[in-house]
């Protein structure tokens, strides 16, 4: 297998450690890859650092080798309180790895203790954990480290011990900041001292990473490392031995394809992305399903105490499938990605090949898949479970969909409902805003009242008759009764109206259709009534009677019915 590789550990001008050479040979690592060559001689000369390359290049060795070096050349040794150096990264599963391979490294130095802190995990035991054992390296995610900074109630004073700190790492730092962390890292950046060395390690380089790199680091020696054979004028963001592939396909095709092309490739890990929680969630049960003979694990950013087990479960079998996790082609070896676009998204590819420098080959769709659909469909059926996980899915992917980064491209108004709703195996259509009013004719659902679907779960089952049997009996005991409505103030009326007209048209411009020039001008002139009421201009006879006036051009919407009606 190819590595691309910049000389032996031994040639590195500082020298390193005999324990920590021979964890790289335990490890299988003769040589250095472009980043580790270039980042770690400048980090052990106490520079501070800001490395740009590619996923995959072997960052995570470019700081750890680092660390501990600078740590063993202390001329103090660290107390078990003493935190001499911190790594944070944005998700849970990087921080699992990264600690994962920094135990490698400090076993043959027991005078070091390390700490992982992340979601997931009871925060009052972290603190204990650090108090008995100690963390002179702490790996750690950004918000649970932001919090042990408040935790000196319950006797972690973490701002007075990182005053001995050494060394700062910000792993995967575009995506920390894309994850929204900035607020976070400026807060952790207060407590720590000045005079340090930080590591700033990112796979682009974005006007926020330089705003961070300003903030954080002190005149920085700036590293960008390309993969062999690509041209330095590229800003190439995958590894180029990683293949992306893209099919294009209708949306009540894409679920046959996706599992056709599992079944063909079971030998092999496979890593699928939902855009939603809901969508792996539904997916997951029904892999599970339909792909015979392999472990199915879903993973996903509501899931608390399970998702660091599940991540490690998945890292030590040989094949499985796995859901909004991990990443392909490291550190030389190959790797393939596939996406699944609909007819109306194929402009994607270009944006990707021109915005992103990411290209991607075509794949045909695949002949002779079968029909899955009635099989979901059929799971529906027989389980409330399964039902009510494809409505939560459809209905959480419109609205992803709605909110799409590049909605340019990915309208929700070109969707196609009635597709995508047998793709997702639906027995029936959701109510949901984004499809009031609308009709689809291609879409037949089941004959049969959802209502009746029972849970596989018997004691589930028994608690929704419970609930049923007690709405019966409520309907029952309010029948004959005439319900007796308060009549609203008409100020809180006009409120309402105000509040729907506003949330209505909002729904259109995300929909990306076109406002209606009269509803426009009558939800200004109503705004600027408003305006001069609270301002005392106007008196209320005054404002009712423009507001009235205002109104009388559309009072009836296109079904007919009065919208001063539909408030009262």
């Amino acid at each position: 297998m190819e590595h691309v590789t910049e000389g032996s550990w031994e040639s590195l001008p500082v020298p390193l450690h005999p324990r920590v050479l021979g964890v790289l040979r335990e490890l299988g690592f003769p040589y250095m890859t472009p980043v580790q060559s270039a980042t770690i001689p400048l980090f052990m000369k106490n520079k501070d650092v800001a490395a740009e390359a590619v996923t995959g290049s072997g960052k995570t060795l470019a700081f750890i080798i680092p660390i501990l070096e600078i740590l063993l050349r202390r001329e103090e040794k660290l107390k078990k309180s003493q935190v001499g150096a911190i790594i944070i990264t944005p998700t849970r599963e990087l921080a699992v790895q990264i600690d994962e391979v920094l135990s490698h490294f400090t076993k043959p130095f027991p005078q070091f203790s390390q700490i992982l802190w992340i979601g997931g995990r009871n925060p009052g035991e972290d603190v204990a954990r650090f108090k008995e054992h100690g963390g002179n390296i702490i790996v750690a995610t950004p918000g649970r480290l932001e919090d042990m900074f408040r935790r000196k109630a319950e006797g972690l004073d973490l701002a007075s011990c990182v005053r001995s700190l050494e060394v700062l790492v910000l792993d995967e730092a575009d995506r920390l900041l894309d994850m929204g962390f900035e607020a976070s890292i400026n807060t952790i950046l207060e407590f720590l001292p000045k005079q340090r060395r930080t590591g700033l390690f990112s796979a682009t380089q974005t006007q926020e990473v330089e705003n961070l790199v300003r903030a954080g680091l002190r005149n920085p020696v700036r590293i960008s490392v390309k993969e062999k054979g690509v041209a330095a004028s590229s800003t190439q963001k995958t590894p180029s031995r990683l293949e992306n592939y893209y099919m294009v396909c209708k949306a009540d095709e894409k679920f046959n394809q996706l599992v056709h092309f599992l079944r063909n490739h079971k030998q092999e890990k496979h890593l699928v992305f939902f855009s939603t929680c809901a969508c792996v969630e539904y997916y997951g049960k029904a892999l599970e399903a339909l792909v015979k003979g392999v472990k199915v694990m879903c993973i996903h950013g509501k899931m608390k105490y399970k998702r660091n087990k599940i991540f490690t479960e998945f890292r030590k079998l040989q094949s499985a499938f796995v859901h909004r996790c991990g990443r392909t082609a490291r550190i030389g070896h190959g790797g393939s990605a596939l996406v699944f676009l609909l007819p109306m998204e194929e402009s994607y590819v270009n944006f990707l090949a021109i915005n992103q420098k990411c290209p991607l080959q075509e794949m045909k769709v695949q002949k002779n898949t079968a029909d899955l659909l009635p099989k979901l469909k059929s799971m529906a059926l027989a389980d409330r479970a399964v039902f009510e996980k494809g409505m939560k899915a459809f209905v959480s992917f419109v609205q992803a969909y709605a909110k799409h980064e590049c909605n340019l491209i990915f309208r929700l108004k070109d969707l196609d409902f009635a597709s995508l709703a047998r793709g997702f195996g639906l027995l029936r259509m959701p109510k949901m805003p984004e499809l009031r009013g609308k009709q689809f004719p291609d879409f037949v659902p089941v004959d049969v009242s959802t209502d009746t679907i029972p849970f596989k779960d018997k004691i589930r089952e028994k608690q929704r008759q419970k609930l049923l049997e007690q709405q019966r009996k409520e309907k029952t005991e309010n029948e004959g009764r005439r319900k007796f409505i308060k009549n609203k103030a008409w100020s809180k009326q006009k409120a309402k109206k105000e509040k729907k007209k506003k949330r209505n048209e909002k729904r259109k411009r995300e929909e990306g259709s076109d406002i209606e020039d009269e509803d426009m001008e009558e939800l200004l002139n109503d705004t600027r009534l408003l305006k001069k009421f609270k301002k005392g201009k106007i008196t209320e006879e005054e404002l009712e009677k423009g507001l009235l006036t205002s109104g009388t051009g559309s009072v009836k919407t296109d079904l007919g019915i009065s919208d001063l009606e539909d408030d009262c």
